[in-house]
């Protein structure tokens, strides 16, 4: 380890340690503004200048000042350096000359921008930049540019940094964007005949660092300080990359990756991020029915659970549950199926794979579901069609499979059906006995495992529609007419319960998971135990409450975080 002091904290860090990664590792106001650096993307750094600091002192060898303010995402520390940045006044001056030259023929459109409010451009200006600007010529102007997919590029707010065409030539691998013209004309270019179509193309949007790209999808929809955000996990596909899900007046308006290196690192494909649009749904289920004659008719939950233990009862029962469930609600669907008799399947949809080539082990996979893994764990069986497995007098219990694909025809062979879902299927809607409201995956918290076996959190987004419910508080009720031990008032005692009968499970713990999961007890132990860094854990501690006003019912929590 070497020491470098920046503005009198003296900091210890490996070798090869850039000024900028140095002041991050100890943070706060030693921090210089960097916008073109990403430290994720190679080939990043050293364009913007925004991160110019001062070097008062070269080493402990060399003593001497370096004679130029240095770009410190791209200087290498060295033992005795010191390093002046919010303490030089030399600093400040030509911050606010780089803030000039950024702001040469950007236009003063702020309150207009979808990026104002996260715009890395308007902080800086705020914090380093003039109160005026002494360039007085006529700025530059080009039109606004379709780049194909769902990217829009405003080049009169692009800055250069540089970080999409990185990002496109070097992790997706698919170069399709270049820096055109030179000097003060230089902009973005598309290469001709090509489109940002590429499955992961959407990342650039996310990367860049002002307003110059543009989601088409998002365009004009909320401003950022409007939005709630929560942490979640993408249903797309098993990856079950980390992601946040941003709200406004409880409708989903997009989804964005959210920084996990052991699964998704810093992106998420166009998959997953058009994925929001089924958590807006229109034709919601939100009340309990239960047929009355050849009606159904809303009723209460207590009435609706034992309604639907009376249509299982004295059958063999057949469960078809979604792979997007919660780990918490295929645990209990085998409790359920223990108690009552019977057994569970699962459909998968499937498609096309998409790597991300610069980014090992992250693609769009196959299995277009997030918790098919945990679904193999729990005994449940993959099958094409439930048509096959269906025989006369069973009774069919549906948790959470939307019956896509499927025909009234199909079904035939139950005697009696249970639903739980978000919105009723044709395929159900004239022979279904019982109807119980439950709560897609934005709408209630818990874990699911992804390909690899990581066990992740996703915690509530946005309230449900009228009285539905978390999935596996609707499944506990149902366990518990069935004659079993039903008793869970909160996901955590289910995953509790879980981690105690499946050996996959044993060890986790629902809290220490944090927000970015841990691996299952043979990814684990597969996992070479010695390392020559110090890792860190996230410890998320969190307070649930369950909320009930009038006809309305949801949850809430207060989390906080602690790494170590």
């Amino acid at each position: 380890m070497i020491k470098v002091t920046i503005d009198d904290v003296e900091i210890e860090v490996a070798p090869g340690t850039t000024i900028l990664n140095a002041a991050r590792q100890a943070g706060g106001d030693l921090v210089p503004p960097a916008m073109c650096y990403y430290s994720k993307l190679p080939g990043t750094g050293g364009k913007c200048r925004t991160c110019l600091v001062e070097v008062a002192a070269g080493s402990t060898a060399d003593p001497r000042p370096m004679p130029k303010l240095v770009a410190s995402c791209s200087t290498t520390v060295m033992d005795g350096m010191i390093v002046k940045n919010k303490t030089s006044e030399r600093v400040q001056t030509n911050r606010g000359g780089v803030v000039e030259f950024l702001l040469v023929n950007h236009p003063l459109d702020c309150p207009i921008c979808d990026q104002a409010g996260e715009c890395e451009l308007q902080d800086y200006t705020f914090a380093e930049g003039r109160a005026d600007s002494r360039y007085r010529e006529p700025k530059r102007f080009n039109p606004v540019e379709d780049f194909g997919g769902d990217v829009l590029y405003v080049p009169n707010r692009c800055i250069l940094c540089t970080r999409c065409v990185r990002f496109m030539s070097d992790v997706a691998q698919d170069p399709v964007l270049n820096v055109s013209e030179r000097g003060d004309r230089a902009f973005i270019g598309k290469a001709e005949g090509h489109d940002l179509t590429n499955p992961w193309a959407g990342n650039v949007v996310d990367l860049c660092p002002v307003g110059a790209l543009l989601s088409k999808d998002f365009l004009n929809r909320a401003r950022a300080w409007e939005l709630d955000r929560a942490p979640t996990v993408c249903t797309g596909c098993s990856q079950g990359c980390n992601a946040v899900a941003e709200t406004r007046d409880n409708v989903v308006v997009r989804l964005k990756p959210r920084a996990n290196d052991q699964v998704n690192q810093y992106y998420m494909c166009e998959v997953g991020r058009q994925g929001y649009r089924e958590f807006n749904r229109r034709d919601r289920i939100d009340q309990p029915l239960v047929r009355r004659g050849n009606a159904l008719a809303i009723a209460s939950w207590d009435d609706a659970v034992a309604s639907a233990a009376r249509a299982l009862a004295g059958r063999r029962l057949v469960v078809l549950a979604s792979a997007n469930l919660s780990n918490e609600a295929l645990f209990l669907v085998e409790r359920t199926i223990e108690a009552a008799g019977g057994f569970a399947v699962f459909r998968l949809e499937r498609g096309d794979e998409a790597a991300l080539p610069g980014a090992p082990d992250l693609a769009l996979r196959s299995e277009r579901a997030a918790n098919a893994t945990a679904a193999r764990l729990l005994g449940f069986t993959e099958t094409d069609g439930i048509e096959n497995i269906l025989r006369e007098g069973d009774a069919l219990l549906i948790v959470g499979d939307d019956l896509h694909g499927v025909g009234a025809a199909d079904l035939d062979g139950a005697a009696s059906i249970v639903y739980l879902g978000t919105a009723l299927p044709a395929a159900v809607e004239a022979r279904v006995a019982v109807v119980l409201p439950i709560t897609n995956v934005l709408e209630e918290e818990g874990t699911m495992t992804n390909l690899r076996g990581r066990v992740q959190r996703f915690l509530q987004a946005k309230a449900a529609p009228g009285v539905a419910r978390p999935t596996w508080y609707v499944l506990a009720d149902l366990l518990t007419e069935v004659g079993g031990n039903g008793r869970f008032y909160l996901p955590a005692e289910v995953f509790a319960a879980l981690a105690s009968t499946h050996a996959s499970f044993r060890g986790l713990d629902y809290e220490a998971l944090g927000l970015r999961g841990l691996p299952l007890v043979e990814q684990a132990a597969a996992t070479t135990a010695a390392t020559t860094t110090a890792t860190s854990r996230t410890i998320i501690t969190i307070t649930v409450c369950w909320f009930a006003t009038g006809n309305s019912s949801f949850f809430g929590w207060f989390f906080t975080e602690q790494t170590k």
